[in-house]
């Protein structure tokens, strides 16, 4: 990771988005604040997505809170299905 202090000059905007490319950026501003340049996969982008939607993540705590699962053979007996 490489660390850029714009107090010392300025960066052109495409060239910080080429070197994130490469390798996730710090990017520091003159009043000290730090900002991280990464670049963004689908997949990441896809896991951020499906955390910030709300249905989904109730299905998904409803389903943790399931009781254990029916052994496949209860399941057959269940639904008279046994040979």
């Amino acid at each position: 990771m490489k660390t850029i202090d714009l107090a010392t000059g300025s960066r052109d905007i495409n060239e910080l988005l080429e070197e994130a490319r490469r390798d996730d950026v710090i990017v520091r501003s003159a009043d000290g604040s730090e900002f991280l340049l990464s670049a963004v996969d689908d997949f990441d982008h896809e896991v951020v997505l499906t955390r910030r939607n709300e249905r989904i993540m109730a299905l998904l705590d409803s389903r943790a809170r399931r009781a254990a699962t029916i052994p496949l053979d209860e399941a057959k007996r269940q639904l008279d299905l046994m040979d």
